[in-house]
């Protein structure tokens, strides 16, 4: 197994897309890129510790590539926005990866580089991140939309859609 650290908005938002894709074993919601020690939701909602919501994805490379799954990961959210995904504003919400080594980090730019070839008149604010901690996020937030979630407004709105593009995008990578 292997595993990908990436933040892309709301990270509910992110784990619900990854937890259906084909060859990830976990994902795993939390913090990263941040100035303080354990944060918590309210301080990294609050904008202040430098923190982005990431998710900490586990994977068999055997089954999906760290270059497919920044794929997806660049597919199904707006790398185009700068530090906001739909109405989360900040730089909590900002689109980043954040690359275990060197390889990784290779990866990366060239993700984001096939992202911005695909788009014409659009370019990737995609940051590039890291060595930094991972602080995992308190329980609650683990395994969101399988749980409390599915009764959220605001999660009602903006997972499905985000669902439907991994499906009508990278259908060959979606779990039966």
């Amino acid at each position: 197994m292997e595993t990908a650290i990436v933040a892309g908005g709301c990270f509910w938002c992110t784990e619900a897309v990854f937890r259906d894709v084909v060859g990830v074993d976990t994902v795993e919601s939390g913090y990263i890129g941040g100035s303080v020690e354990n944060p918590t939701y309210k301080q990294v909602c609050a904008g202040s510790t430098g923190h982005a919501e990431a998710i900490r994805v586990t994977y068999d490379p055997e089954q999906l590539s760290y270059a497919d799954l920044l794929d997806v990961f660049m597919g199904t959210h707006d790398p185009s926005q700068l530090n906001r995904q739909g109405n989360d504003v900040g730089t909590q919400y900002r689109s980043a990866i954040f690359p275990l080594d060197d390889a990784q980090r290779e990866e990366a730019q060239d993700a984001i580089a096939r992202w911005n070839a695909d788009h014409p008149g659009e370019t990737a604010v995609t940051t590039i991140e890291g060595p930094a901690t991972w602080y995992p996020a308190e329980d609650y937030h683990q395994e969101y939309w399988d749980g409390e979630g599915q009764r959220n407004p605001y999660c009602l709105a903006v997972i499905p859609p985000k669902l439907m593009k991994l499906r009508k995008s990278f259908q060959a990578k979606v779990k039966a």
